[in-house]
């Protein structure tokens, strides 16, 4: 007798109640996903449950496993040199992506960085690229891997052939406030990071209020999930749980974070926290992949890659082979768009900023058009913060909170009010806090 089909229905009702899926179960939903014969509220619905439920280490394997596998996966059996790749769980301001994968280039190591779009209040990286005019965001297969052995590295979204069911689910969890699911979080990374065939991950996961991971224990289970489940799958994996507390660097907003990440590369200007999550994550992938003995050795490869140039000409021509402008580092104000409208955010006192409630200045970004509240909107690649004073910065009439950049005065106005309760302001400067809190290998 042919067994019955199992159906989506009973899957999310198992779930529901708390019993754990079998593998033929998680891989019968995700060709659905994948197929279209489920619905996004059967997959809304079965988010939900995760959300709540949770899966254990061996239905998260599954969960990756089968989401992998839902599109082509690559390899690279031609290269002599290293294929690693970063991922972070996502953060306001959060452009690290931009300019590590070509300094990892620079350095000798081959990255194919399969990334994703803005979560909740948090920026994607993808959408950042996207404010590059002419930057191919999805290739075909291709031409993703000849920009990889040419360039050394090349930074897409999920094309219809790469885990195409993670693809949907993406979206899906965007819009229906699931995005914080540890299960999810750690198979959504981990399918995209295995079909790209690497060799090695190395993990961000943001921790503080602008993180979907908030406290310090809830970030080192999610590292933990990760690096588990990655060598449950085959991939060796490293996380390290980086502050959120703050905007990383002093923009927020696509075309303002690629103008930073350029300023970065070229040496315009490195801010101090920004530079610090880089040349962490860097030193670790470089020794994960044995291109540096030591941290040491690391530091030195890493400072020679951006001294020289090196990494800043590797963005050049990833940029440009993806059919971006030749001439993006030196005519970049000619290419990225502008907001008609900057706002200066002062306050009538000065005094120290002691904190802020970073997810609100993301969701700010967001309400002036710089990321989305649907799926399928638009958005405005122009518009958000820059110049966002930092914890330990003094700020008063003469040193504005941040620029807020709009269409109209309304906008503006309306950011600048969220922002002003979105700091504390005292008058004695804060102790520093770390920026790197833990290693998790």
């Amino acid at each position: 007798m042919t067994a019955a089909p199992v159906l989506p229905q009973e899957i999310i009702r198992a779930k529901r109640d708390g019993h754990p899926l079998s593998a033929e179960e998680i891989e019968t939903f995700v060709a659905g996903m994948t197929d279209g014969s489920i619905s996004e509220g059967q997959i809304a619905a079965f988010a939900m449950a995760v959300f709540f439920r949770g899966l254990a280490r061996e239905e998260s394997v599954a969960l990756t496993r089968a989401m992998t596998a839902s599109g082509t996966t690559l390899r690279w059996p031609d290269l002599d040199r290293p294929v690693l790749d970063k991922h972070s769980t996502g953060g306001v301001g959060d452009k690290v992506s931009l300019v590590l994968a070509p300094i990892l280039a620079a350095c000798g190591a081959v990255v194919p960085m399969i990334s994703g779009r803005g979560l909740g209040h948090t920026g994607g990286t993808l959408d950042k690229f996207e404010a590059i005019p002419g930057y191919t965001t999805t290739p075909d297969i291709e031409t993703f891997q000849q920009v990889v052995r040419e360039v050394g590295c090349a930074i897409v979204g999920q094309t219809a052939e790469l885990a195409p069911a993670d693809r949907r689910f993406y979206g899906v969890r965007d819009v229906t406030a699931t995005v914080e699911s540890i299960p999810l979080i750690t198979a959504s990374i981990l399918s995209k990071k295995l079909a790209a065939g690497l060799d090695g991950l190395v993990m961000d996961v943001k921790v503080g209020n602008g993180a979907f991971m908030t406290g310090l224990e809830e970030a080192r289970v999610l590292a933990k999930s990760i690096v588990t489940v990655a060598k449950g799958a085959g991939l060796p994996a490293r996380a390290l749980i980086t502050d959120m507390n703050q905007v990383l660097g002093k923009t927020a907003g696509n075309a303002l974070e690629v103008r930073e990440a350029i300023d970065y590369l070229t040496g315009q200007e490195r801010h101090p926290r920004l530079h610090g999550v880089v040349m962490g994550l860097a030193t670790d992938m470089l020794l994960l992949a044995g291109l540096a003995e030591n941290e040491a050795e690391a530091t030195k490869r890493i400072e020679r890659a951006l001294g020289l140039g090196q990494a800043a000409e590797t963005f050049a021509k990833m940029v440009a082979a993806l059919g971006g402008p030749r001439d993006l580092l030196d005519k970049t104000d000619d290419h990225l768009a502008r907001a008609p409208g900057v706002l200066a955010v002062t306050l009538p006192h000065e005094g120290y900023v002691c904190a802020h409630d970073t997810r609100a200045l993301g969701l700010a970004v967001i309400a002036l058009g710089g990321g989305r509240v649907r799926a399928d909107q638009a958005i405005d690649h122009a518009v958000g913060l820059s110049e966002v004073a930092g914890i330990g910065e003094r700020v008063g009439p003469g040193r504005p909170l941040a620029l807020i950049h709009a269409r109209n005065r309304a906008a503006a106005e309306t950011a600048a009010e969220t922002l002003r309760q979105a700091v504390v302001i005292e008058a004695d400067a804060p102790k520093p806090s770390p920026l790197i809190h833990e290693r998790i290998s």
